[in-house]
Order: C-alpha cells, then structure tokens, then sequence
C-alpha cells in the first residue's frame, strides 16, 4: 500500500463508521446468548434455583445491555467504550470459573454430575469466544481511535 493510499484510508476513517469492532461486540452477544441457553435449558433438579442463577440472569442483561452499548460507541471511535467492552471480555472470563465450574464439579444424588463433560465444553467454549471477541473489539477500536486521533491532530498542525 502506497503512502497515498494510506493517507486516503485515514482521512476516509473521519467519514466512516468503525464497522469491524462493532460487529465483533454484536457476536460477543451472540456467543453469551448460546451460553446462556446452554446453562437454563437445563433441567437438574432444584440445582438452578438459587441466588446464583439469579444473579447469572442478571449480569446476562447487563452484560449485552452493555455490550450493545459499547458496539454503538465503538462505532464513532469512542476510547471509553474501548476500555468497556475490554472489561466485559475479563468478566466473561472470570465467569467460567463461577457457574460452570460450579455445576461440573456439582454431583448430586439419582441424577449424577449436574453439567456433564460436553455441556461444561460447549458453555467455557462459548464464553472464551465472547471474551475474545470484546477483548480484539477493545483492541482494534482503541488502535483505531488513536490512529484517527493523529490524524485529526496531524491536519490541525497543518490548517495552523
């Protein structure tokens, strides 16, 4: 790519949406909605029924609430959506350890282990899929916003 072109690519980045960060947060939520249909269309018992599956539902709806949020920021090159979307990629993370693990490590009684092997991979595979998808959004849309940053400065020296 000549040095031309990449000027024109910059200076089209003032015009154009940040597409590509955007629609990987989309399919964070998409992955996290595939996790979470996993997790309660489970029928084990009375083993869902507590404060935990409550607490899970709740943080599925703050995090695609977010995670929409945060794909419509990353849009018009907001940092600070960046640094959201970056976070809601470590929580996805952490939360493998919280509900899954708990359930696959969980034996109960007549009914045996309450997240069987292919469950467990299915739901930590779907979780590490929405996590690397908000952690490459985070990262291009920051790159991205601070190219265009330059560039913006750059035509300011120029103008003055």
């Amino acid at each position: 790519m000549t040095q031309e072109e990449r000027l024109i690519q910059k200076d089209r980045m003032r015009f154009i949406k940040n597409k590509l960060p955007a629609n990987l947060a989309l399919l964070a939520i998409l992955f996290d909605v595939f996790y979470f249909v996993s997790i309660y269309q489970s029928d084990v018992r009375d083993y869902y029924y507590t404060m935990m599956i409550g607490a899970s539902i709740l943080y599925n709806l703050v995090f695609m609430l977010a995670c929409f949020l945060a794909s419509e920021g990353l849009k018009n090159y907001k940092m600070s959506y960046a640094w959201l979307i970056g976070a809601l990629g470590v929580g996805q993370i952490i939360r493998i350890f919280v509900l899954p693990a708990q359930a696959h490590a969980t034996e109960l009684k007549k009914v045996g282990r309450v997240m069987g092997d292919s469950q467990y991979a299915f739901v930590v595979g779907c979780l590490i899929l929405s996590a690397v998808c908000c952690l490459a959004a985070a990262i291009i849309g920051g790159v991205r916003r601070k190219v265009l940053k330059q560039y913006l400065a750059s035509l300011e020296t120029k103008s003055a």
